[in-house]
């Protein structure tokens, strides 16, 4: 049996659903942005009138206004846009038990032996979801029809709003090979740059160039990119609810204002510790190795990680090491200030896997880790029952930064 791939795209999805509960939104150019005061007031998202006057994602709040001087900004409320998510999905899976996620508003669907059974053409099961949602949820979907992931992606982005593109062995290279190489999936803008360098400007022309070239030219990526050029794409739609095992668990954020001083920097670590133990914590997981990014108010990025010789959840410790880490390569005042940090943890493994070998550890060492654990788990569960904010970890609250 061929393949039947749907992917499904809410269009404008923040914005879309913001006009729900504020209809007057549809009639004006309108963006989902940040909060300017925070410094993160970036626009998310926009509605069509707001596109057509050339205001972008990405946009700052200031170059929106630029480009469309009457356009209304609202904040972003990010546990109504899931909850207007899952609603979403929830059509999806009464057609398919094959409904994958991409984003909050993206969705792969296998629908092999769907228009068999539902006795309806590809297109108009299609369609169908399309009506559904608009009629019961109030938002738009672009449904992109093919029989890979790949070209069903590719499908959805082709015709927007409120559209059904079928992509099919007999029409792709119609569809697609016209389009510029920078349309095909993965194709960055470094990677488009240089195949418009080497005369390869459609998907149509990566398509017929020798494999090997291509491999030549951008290694192993060269050839994924002439695979999906080529239709050449078998990844499987994952069942609902699959979730693959997290390789990393971080937790950023750019604060109100820079940070210049030792107490600002590890009141921000701390936090975004607390952060990183609470989640691996949750998801039962361990790591040993502890990672920094710290940003300046230039955007530019430094990094640096650390191995341990052991597992850990614990805040206290990721707070120390990591506090180590950046002091090691930052030294945080007025003349080298910090404008946003990240915190990660990686190499995990199931907390139940972590056997150490007491031998190697000191007595009073080991009695250390017990304690603390002992004392976050404690804490982890007095936020279960009373809220997130009932106790602090390690750092007060510092609203100047952000921190509250």
């Amino acid at each position: 049996m061929t393949p039947l791939i749907f992917h499904c795209d809410c269009n404008n999805f923040f914005a879309s659903c913001e006009c729900l509960t504020n209809p007057a939104l549809r009639d004006v150019p309108m963006a989902v942005a940040g909060d300017p005061e925070n410094r993160v007031g970036i626009v998310v998202a926009k509605n069509e009138l707001a596109k057509k006057a050339g205001v972008r994602t990405t946009d700052t709040v200031w170059q929106a206004r630029l480009k469309c001087p009457g356009i209304v900004f609202v904040p972003p409320r990010h546990r109504f846009y899931r909850e207007i998510s899952e609603k979403v999905n929830a059509i999806y899976c009464e057609y398919t038990h094959f409904v994958e996620p991409a984003s909050i508003d993206e969705s792969y669907l296998d629908m092999s032996g769907a228009p068999e059974y539902y006795q309806l053409s590809e297109k108009a099961l299609a369609d169908l979801l399309r009506a559904r949602v608009r009629d019961e949820i109030g938002i738009t979907i672009s449904v992109g029809v093919s029989y890979n992931k790949i070209f069903a992606k590719m499908g959805s982005d082709y015709k927007k709003p409120d559209a059904t593109t079928l992509i099919t062995p007999e029409n792709y290279k119609d569809i697609l090979w016209p389009l510029p190489v920078s349309e095909l999936m993965f194709a960055g803008k470094a990677t488009t740059a240089l195949l418009n360098s080497e005369g390869i400007k459609t998907i149509g022309e990566l398509a017929q160039t020798p494999k090997d070239r291509l491999t030549l030219l951008l290694g192993q990526g060269g050839s994924s990119l002439w695979d999906y050029a080529n239709g050449l794409d078998a990844s499987k739609v994952k069942p609902w609810g699959y979730q693959e095992a997290a390789k990393s668990v971080s937790h950023g954020m750019t604060f109100r204002k820079n940070l210049t001083t030792q107490q600002e920097l590890h009141t921000g670590v701390a936090y975004l510790a607390d952060r990183v133990a609470t989640s691996l914590r949750r998801s039962g997981q361990k790591g040993a190795v502890i990672s920094v990014s710290v940003k300046d108010p230039q955007l530019k990025v430094r990094s640096k990680q650390t191995a341990l010789d052991h597992h850990t959840w614990l805040q206290h410790e990721i707070t120390d090491v990591a506090l180590r880490l950046i002091q090691s390569f930052w030294r945080v005042s007025d003349l080298s200030p910090i404008r946003a940090l990240t915190i990660g943890v990686s190499k995990l493994i199931p907390a139940e896997q972590d056997v150490e070998q007491v031998s190697l550890i000191p007595d009073d060492e080991a009695q250390r880790r017990k304690k603390q654990d002992r004392l976050e788990t404690a804490i982890d569960e007095i936020r279960r029952k009373t809220g997130e904010r009932a106790v602090t970890l390690g750092f007060q609250k510092n609203e100047d930064i952000g921190i509250k």
